[in-house]
């Protein structure tokens, strides 16, 4: 039976956080813009200006093509903003027409009064945070993959017209740092590093003395090992008051992902359905949703009871 409220819960396509060639990158946005159930797509390199000018060419075509299907287009910046060409380039963005999704401070005082996007590289864990980003134009708030369930549905309740986004499929990013581990990992460094993250097009795996998978590698960020999935929690974040919920790109078949998403918003699949169809997509990676059960985030929890 289709939820009632499916119309109000808006699916989006975080932006790609992956080094993908550049052919690749655009044909998953034309992919994205003719074929995937989502309502807007974010743009944009977050993790490393160096990767920035390899898609360059293909960005307008890009954008265009997700405008003519109907897409919200949201152009992500960088989350750790180091150099004044990089402040110069967020600047240009909020003068370009484009919606921009703020992933560092220092892009605040570029967007004040104009509407934007706080993303999840912003720490807004509290309502006074909340308040003071939309006071200062945001008209949406991408929470911290950190943030437990109680503290969504405090910063969700009383948002008033601010849009919460919360990430519901993919790698979580909990980490960025100035030097990259990738380049490292291969023997580089940051400044010669030869764009080896461009190998591991979903990450490179660290893993433990023993062996085991805990983390995973991508340029200067640090992510989680397994995808963390939050099908059989959509129901209760929208009761929250959570209006848009993300999935992150990765080296799988996106498209049959945003459907099983859209189909379980729709309340067309149960959501021990959808995770059914779901897992030969993704595998061999673990799934984890233990951020949003206030416990250690590469957790499972599998009896779903927030």
């Amino acid at each position: 039976m289709p939820n009632e409220n499916a119309k109000t819960a808006k699916l989006t396509l975080g932006p790609l956080l992956h080094h993908w060639t550049p052919e690749a990158r655009r044909d998953f946005y034309f992919r994205a813009a003719d074929e995937m159930p989502v309502d807007s797509v974010y743009v944009g390199e977050v993790i490393c200006s160096k990767r920035e000018p390899f898609f360059q060419d293909h960005l307008p075509e890009v954008i265009d093509r997700l405008k003519s299907a109907g897409k919200e287009v949201v152009m992500s910046t960088l989350a750790l903003v180091t150099q004044p060409r990089e402040v110069k380039a967020i600047r240009e963005a909020a003068d370009a027409d484009l919606i921009v999704e703020a992933n560092d401070v220092a892009c605040l005082e570029a967007l004040h009064g104009r509407p934007h996007i706080i993303g999840p590289f912003i720490n807004v864990f509290n309502e006074g945070a909340r308040d003071f980003v939309a006071k200062n134009g945001a008209f949406r708030v991408v929470l911290p993959v950190e943030a437990p369930a109680t503290s969504i549905k405090v910063l969700a309740d009383n948002a008033g017209k601010l849009e919460i986004e919360v990430l519901v499929f993919g790698k979580q990013t909990l980490s960025i740092a100035m030097r990259c581990y990738h380049a490292r990992a291969n023997g580089l460094t940051k400044d010669s590093c030869q764009f080896v993250c461009g190998l591991d097009p979903n990450g490179l795996n660290a893993t433990t003395v023993t062996g085991d998978d805990i983390l995973t590698i991508n340029g200067t960020s640090t992510m989680s090992n397994g995808y963390g999935v939050l099908l059989h929690e959509l129901d209760a974040l929208r009761t929250m008051g959570v209006t848009h919920f993300r999935l992150s790109p990765q080296a799988v078949d996106m498209v049959d992902v945003a459907r099983l998403f859209r189909d379980t918003l729709d309340g067309k699949l149960a959501p021990g359905e959808a995770e059914a169809k779901l897992r030969p997509l993704t595998e061999p990676v673990p799934y984890v949703n233990g951020f949003y059960y206030g416990r250690v985030g590469l957790s499972w929890n599998d009896r779903h009871a927030a």
